[in-house]
């Protein structure tokens, strides 16, 4: 099945002019990480910037601090940067502008990532990095009874699958876990995961890099912590904000999910944007469309920090 790329918002579509998308395997995902590097934009904020090194069981684990001011016990954010489990960096353009916007303090976790370090390394990164920050919330200067879980793309499948983590383990009390159309189904096994060209993220580049994650293709057998759809139990969690693009590989996994969460007694914000594609609010920012998602995030935010 093809998209009908007439769906896609008007404003939207230009962009795909210039970036068509990603076609990823193990052959040449070195070079897409090169090209995306050189294709970075810094925000247009400013921000106190720091990095740290804790360690963990499994070596040192870098991660990125950003915040607006110097105020002492400010809210924060645990950031998981997206990129398919694959790229991505912690020095997260979407990090910096939460930290100004919401006037919090951001730590964004430099966690390893696939195909050198497959499923579980990338979520036990995030795990420590969760655990680092709740036992030194004095000396960090936050206030760990408002602390919010999140990330974009494979960093909210990786935000998802975390908070599955900490629940099953010390059960740190988060006020949210913030899911960016969030990569949670290795099998994409919904209407829109039959789309096979999806603008920016398509299917046979996912079915690629969740390849690369998991190290094989476990399928129903896939960790929850790895792919969260696939956990039966979906009790117990922080409150949930999910947002997806109507046209967007995710869409139908992410609704499903958001239903799976309400339903397990959770409360869930979703929000389902018309004509939206993968990421194309950070791709054309002053659409109408991206303009209405990026308030919604950030009114989600500022509303568990508060």
């Amino acid at each position: 099945m093809l998209l009908d790329y007439d769906r896609i918002d008007p404003e939207l579509r230009p962009a795909l002019d210039s970036f068509p998308g990603f076609e990823i395997n193990r052959e040449n995902v070195l070079q897409v990480r090169e090209m995306m590097d050189g294709m970075r934009v810094e925000p247009e904020v400013e921000v106190l910037s720091d990095k740290t090194s804790i360690s963990t069981p499994d070596g040192n684990l870098d991660i990125y601090i950003f915040r607006k001011n110097d105020r002492p016990n400010q809210p924060a954010v645990l950031w998981i940067h997206g990129g398919g489990y694959i790229m991505g960096s912690a020095d997260d353009v979407r990090a910096k502008v939460f930290a100004h916007d919401c006037d919090c303090t951001v730590f964004s976790v430099d966690y390893r990532m696939a195909p050198e370090h497959p499923f579980p390394a990338g979520p036990e990164d995030c795990y420590a990095a969760l655990s680092w920050l709740m036992n030194n919330d004095d000396d960090l200067g936050i206030d760990s009874s408002k602390v919010v879980l999140g990330g974009a793309s494979a960093g909210a499948g990786m935000a998802a699958g975390v908070a599955l983590m900490n629940r099953d383990r010390e059960n740190f009390p988060l006020t949210l876990q913030l899911l960016l159309y969030p990569m949670i189904d290795n099998l994409h096994a919904t209407g829109s995961g039959e789309i096979t060209n999806h603008a920016v993220w398509n299917l046979p580049t996912s079915v690629n890099a969740w390849e690369m994650y998991l190290d094989g293709t476990p399928d129903l057998d896939a960790s929850p912590y790895a792919a969260a759809t696939r956990a039966r139990d979906l009790s117990g969690l922080p409150a949930t904000y999910i947002c997806v693009g109507t046209e967007d590989l995710f869409r139908d996994e992410d609704i499903d999910y958001a239903r799976r969460v309400s339903e397990a007694g959770v409360p869930c914000e979703l929000a389902v944007f018309p004509g939206m594609y993968h990421a194309g609010e950070s791709f054309v920012p002053n659409a109408a469309v991206s303009q209405r998602m990026n308030q919604s995030i950030l009114s989600a935010l500022t509303h568990a920090l508060s």
